[in-house]
């Protein structure tokens, strides 16, 4: 079912403030992990692992959850649909999987802020960064996909295509005069 304009624009915005949300958090909180992986202040070091859990668990996640669920809607009520581009379908389960392995991670950094808490020497955790240089990337070649919308149909979207084809061309017309 396709959208009406106004609420398709509602939705896309929606989509578009979560997914950016989303992006601008990973950064945040990439400076985070580097700031613990790199600084000698112990101070810093506790204080930048215990932002960073706050991070994740509350803006993160809820931005990740929330732009995969808004995608699908979008998806589902706009002509690109969500199995009939290969674009969307890369960036959905892209953004599956880093919303995936974002939950897994999120049990990890709370772990990690918990021991910068209570360590005589934070600067030894092991840290982050692998996820959140990867997390960074899958969201940055999601926009990509986004923005440049490459060419190609999935065999369902041709074959919705054939069929919507069909539908117009058998529908009867009414007699002239």
């Amino acid at each position: 079912m396709i959208m009406p304009p106004r609420l398709r624009k509602t939705v896309l915005t929606a989509h578009v403030a979560t997914s950016v949300g989303w992006l601008g958090a990973v950064m945040a909180y990439l400076a985070l992990d580097v700031t613990a992986a790199t600084s000698q202040d112990i101070p810093t070091v506790r204080g930048a692992y215990a932002a960073m859990e706050v991070t994740v668990l509350y803006a993160i996640v809820p931005l990740a959850l929330a732009s995969v669920l808004i995608g699908i809607v979008n998806a589902l009520g706009t002509p690109w649909g969500l199995f009939r581009h290969y674009w969307v379908l890369v960036k959905l389960l892209l953004t599956v999987l880093a919303a995936t392995v974002l939950l897994i991670e999120t049990q990890t950094v709370s772990h990690l802020a918990e021991q910068a808490a209570s360590s005589a020497d934070p600067r030894e955790l092991p840290g982050t960064l692998p996820h959140s240089i990867g997390g960074l990337v899958v969201l940055l070649i999601t926009l990509i996909l986004s923005m440049f919308k490459p060419r190609g149909m999935t065999r369902y979207g041709w074959r919705k295509q054939d069929e919507q084809r069909r539908n117009q061309h058998a529908r009867p017309t009414a007699p002239v005069g």
